[in-house]
């Protein structure tokens, strides 16, 4: 389950982010889309990088059952510009987005792992058919 908080005007279909959370998880987790200003307080707050960034993942700090993973922010603003930029739609966009930072709330961490989580992304990718990641663009270049 995935609990949306929409603070945006988009109107999303989140049927595929579900189904690609419960292919991952039994574990809820909530998703909040927002703009570029939002995201960029949260990213000076938490990480201190004073400026816009595609996602966001804050696990929560104990894992009880019942209790959701964490949260994953995504600026539609940003990735609007990285679907058009990379010709595919917002929507798939989004989707890339939120397996990256759902990937990230289950401990996967492509700044120190092996490739795990490029891996798991580019398997997720080809099974839902969706066009290539960040990460997957990242090793392209």
């Amino acid at each position: 389950m995935i609990d949306l908080e929409n603070q945006t005007t988009i109107d999303i279909d989140i049927t595929l982010l579900e189904q690609i959370q419960q292919t991952l998880t039994p574990k809820a987790c909530e998703l909040i889309l927002t703009d570029n200003s939002s995201i960029q307080k949260l990213n000076k707050e938490h990480r201190n990088i004073d400026k816009p960034t595609d996602v966001l993942s804050f696990p929560l700090e104990f894992d009880l059952p019942h209790m959701p993973l964490g949260s994953i922010v995504i600026s539609v603003d940003y990735a609007q510009e990285k679907a058009n930029e990379f010709n595919h739609t917002l929507e798939e966009e989004i989707a890339l987005l939120f397996i990256h930072g759902l990937l990230h709330l289950l401990g996967f961490d492509h700044e120190v792992d092996k490739g795990e989580h490029r891996a798991k992304e580019e398997e997720l990718i080809n099974t839902f058919n969706l066009p290539n990641s960040l990460i997957v663009r990242n090793t392209l270049c």
